[in-house]
Formats: structure tokens, C-alpha cells, sequence
């Protein structure tokens, strides 16, 4: 839940700072998690937008990649725990490697987080982002 209200946030500071760039609107960042088979494509991209955005510096390609990284860990995670229910239910082995990339999805996240949060401060000249939730 505190992750979609700093990715509400987040995306309304980027709408700020270029006011041209495909961001999604505030339904369908949110939205998008809830549908089945969307939510595994398409809140990625607009992390990327979001991001892209935020800075001219964020089309570097470490930026791209960490948000890949934490996309691949979040959905690795997904596939290894219906994996782990189909073919070993009784198994702890699966269940583990799948909370093992739900950390490393987690720790990427907040890396994604900081990074994202730190170049809008910047652009508004702040150390947090000035944009209200409403």
C-alpha cells in the first residue's frame, strides 16, 4: 500500500516536471497491479516513465537496469511460488528460493524508490518531494 502512494506521489512530480511526457494517470498507475496478466508487463513501464520523466539523467542505462532487476526478482518470485504449489506442495525448498527473491525484490525496490525520489527533490530544489497526495 505505501508503495502505491509514493508511486501516486512520485508519478504527480513527474507530470510536474514535464508536463509532455507519457505518464499514466492516477486510476491506472494504481489500477494496473489489480489486472491479471497486465500487472506482470505493464507497471514496470511506468516506472520507467516515471523515472524517464523525473530527469534527463534517468535514460542512463544503470537506472534502466535496476528497475529490470527488481521487475525480474518481483516476477520470479510470482511464478516460483505457483511453481512450488503445483509441483511441490509439501516442499519448503521453492518456498524459500521465492522469499529469497521477494527480498531481493524488495531491497531493489527501495533502491528504485530512493533513486526516483532523489532526482524529483532535485529538480524542485528540495530534499522531498513538494507535490501533495491529493
Amino acid at each position: 500500500m505505501s508503495f502505491l502512494v509514493w508511486l501516486t506521489r512520485a508519478r504527480r512530480n513527474a507530470q510536474e516536471l514535464a508536463p509532455r511526457a507519457s505518464v499514466p494517470s492516477r486510476g491506472w498507475a494504481i489500477g494496473a497491479w489489480f489486472i491479471p496478466v497486465v500487472n506482470f508487463f505493464i507497471p514496470r513501464q511506468f516506472v520507467l516513465d516515471i523515472g524517464r520523466a523525473s530527469s534527463a539523467s534517468w535514460t542512463q542505462k544503470p537506472d534502466t537496469t535496476l528497475v529490470n532487476l527488481w521487475w525480474a526478482a518481483w516476477i520470479a518470485h510470482t511464478l516460483v511460488l505457483v511453481l512450488a504449489g503445483r509441483v511441490a506442495p509439501g516442499s519448503m525448498a521453492l518456498p524459500v528460493v521465492a522469499e529469497a527473491l521477494m527480498i531481493a525484490a524488495a531491497v531493489l525496490l527501495g533502491i528504485v524508490i530512493e533513486r526516483i525520489t532523489a532526482l524529483q527533490s532535485a529538480a524542485f530544489g528540495a530534499t522531498v518531494p513538494v507535490v501533495p497526495l491529493t
